[in-house]
Parts: C-alpha cells; structure tokens; sequence
C-alpha cells in the first residue's frame, strides 16, 4: 500500500501516542472531525488526541487506501468497547500536511 507521507508520519505518532507528532501532521488551520465534534488547529487537534490516547490508548493498521478519493481505511485497537474496529479516515492536503480529517 503506498501512502503519502504524512499518513504514515500520523500512522507512527498515533502507535507512539505521541500527540505532538500527530498534530504537526496537520496545517495551523486544519480541521478534524470526530464522534460529532470538530477541532480546529494544532494545538485543539493536539489536546484531542492526547486525551484519546490517554484514555483509549487506541493503535492503527492501515489496510486501505483510496489516493483518488484520499480514504484511509485502519483497523483500530484500544482500551475501547468493541476494539477492534475498521473506521473510515477522510483527508484533504495543503501544501503537504493534512488541512481536513474526517473520521467515521
């Protein structure tokens, strides 16, 4: 599977539950949307999924990617009921980092 970059620099952050990584993945005014909730740019990003890691402790393995439609689709795992779950990563880039993720 050939992902861009910056999935795959998200993809180690996310497993290293390194949430200053993770957000540096994103743009200073990118956009996440998750569970019915946006977060807007790096520093709510950051806190977000700092506090999802603290609490869910949650991994990925990507096991497909759509380049045209720009979906990553992950088996995730975790301290979550119904671990593990395949959810649905939508992106759009700008200038090489993540400008919007949708995650369902």
């Amino acid at each position: 599977m050939n992902l861009p970059k910056v999935i795959l620099e998200l993809v180690k952050a996310q497993d290293n539950f390194d949430s200053t990584a993770y957000a540096n993945c994103f743009t200073d005014t990118a956009v996440v949307f998750d569970e019915g909730k946006n977060y807007q740019g790096k520093e709510e990003i950051k806190n977000w999924i700092d506090k999802a890691n603290k609490t869910y402790q949650v991994t990925m393995k990507p096991i497909a990617y759509s380049e045209s439609e720009q979906i990553l689709h992950a088996e995730i795992s975790g301290t979550f009921p119904g671990s593990p779950l395949v959810l649905s990563y939508q992106y759009e880039f700008k200038d090489q980092l993540i400008q919007s993720l949708r995650i369902v």
